[in-house]
């Protein structure tokens, strides 16, 4: 990942304005009111960041989703000091997996979690479940009051939500995204985002994608490429500190 000082700041000209910062990122820096700016944690869930969760079960790699989470948190405790809204994403289903969509869903067959309990029936209720384990979030990166906690059925956190206009009524219009998957619900998240006029950028490195790092690093030059914005979280940090010190 690119560091900090690899971001190319060149050709910025336009002045900051009262509670605005610029934000080093790919392809050029952002600027933010952190007053009009809120945190997403997408799906940071045993499901996903977890040994014996869904994506490990699945056969996925989750040997870094360790950092992911360290540096998630790094993310989280800055947003709180600069008072942004902080948002988690829990992706599932009920128990009987109707949300799922059913036969008559493409979700039904393209739902890995749903393929892979197909495939071991043993499985049923027990991956992306509301009330079980593998649903909630991971005990390191827990909501604290004022928090906004949205359960999402699909990939994108806009689908069938509230999102939208929990965003609108507060203001909100720069979402920094964190979390799992980079190339399947984070993406998803910021390209509805997108077409919805929000500013999307993602913080590399508190991100992790379901499958080999070339589909991280082809999600990531996507996202800087067509739909948002790529950082990272000692930028993010960064940047806030200067703002807020």
């Amino acid at each position: 990942m690119p560091t900090v000082t690899e971001f190319t700041v060149a050709g910025y000209c336009s002045g900051t304005e009262v509670g605005e910062v610029i934000l080093p990122a790919q392809p050029e820096p952002l600027a933010l009111k952190l007053s009009e700016s809120a945190l997403i944690v997408v799906d940071m869930q045993n499901a996903y960041a977890s040994k014996n969760g869904y994506l490990d079960k699945a056969g996925f790699d989750i040997s870094s989703t360790g950092t992911v989470i360290e540096q998630t948190a790094k993310a989280i405790e800055m947003a709180r000091k600069a008072g942004m809204h902080i948002v988690f994403f829990q992706n599932g289903w009920d128990q009987q997996y109707s949300e799922a969509g059913g036969p008559g869903s493409p979700n039904w067959y393209k739902s890995n979690a749903l393929k892979t309990m197909r495939k071991n029936p043993e499985l049923m209720g027990t991956l992306l479940a509301k009330g079980t384990w593998d649903y909630q979030l991971v005990d390191e990166l827990q909501p604290q009051e004022g928090d906004i906690v949205i359960p999402k059925t699909r990939y994108s956190g806009f689908y069938n939500t509230n999102l939208d206009s929990m965003l609108r009524s507060r203001g909100i219009r720069n979402l920094v995204f964190t979390g799992i998957a980079t190339n399947v619900c984070v993406e998803s998240t910021l390209r509805d985002g997108f077409f919805l006029e929000y500013f999307g950028v993602v913080l590399a490195d508190a991100t992790h994608q379901a499958g080999s790092s070339a589909i991280q690093e082809s999600s990531l030059f996507n996202i800087a490429t067509f739909f948002g914005w790529v950082s990272t979280v000692e930028a993010f940090s960064q940047t806030i500190h200067s703002k807020i010190a």
